[in-house]
């Protein structure tokens, strides 16, 4: 039995299987759609891009890692964040008991 349970969501839409149903997440799935979406709702993202200062960067980075670690499913102090380039990030975290899982999260 899964611990946690979603809808899939891919670009703002319920994904939907062939008999029209929508499609569901589990565990490990479910907690790295709830990262990817953390990051979006917090609109750190967007003020990183449109910034130019690497030390007001950092600063954010930092805020949203901070952010993303509330969540309780994840192992304090395992939050990374990396930027691959000026509108892409790549993100990884430990969770409890699914271990890594990572995201890469674009604007």
């Amino acid at each position: 039995m899964a611990d946690y349970v979603d809808l899939l969501i891919v670009d703002d839409d319920v994904v939907l299987d062939a008999a029209g149903e929508p499609q569901l997440i589990y565990d490990k799935a479910c907690i790295t759609q709830d990262i990817k979406h953390m990051v979006r709702d917090s609109g750190l993202l967007v003020e990183m891009i449109g910034e130019r200062s690497s030390s007001k960067i950092q600063e954010k980075m930092l805020k949203l890692v901070l952010f993303i670690e509330t969540d309780e499913r994840l192992i304090p102090g395992t939050v990374a964040i990396t930027r691959t380039d000026t509108e892409t990030f790549f993100i990884t975290a430990t969770t409890y008991k699914y271990g890594s899982t990572s995201i890469e999260v674009t604007s």
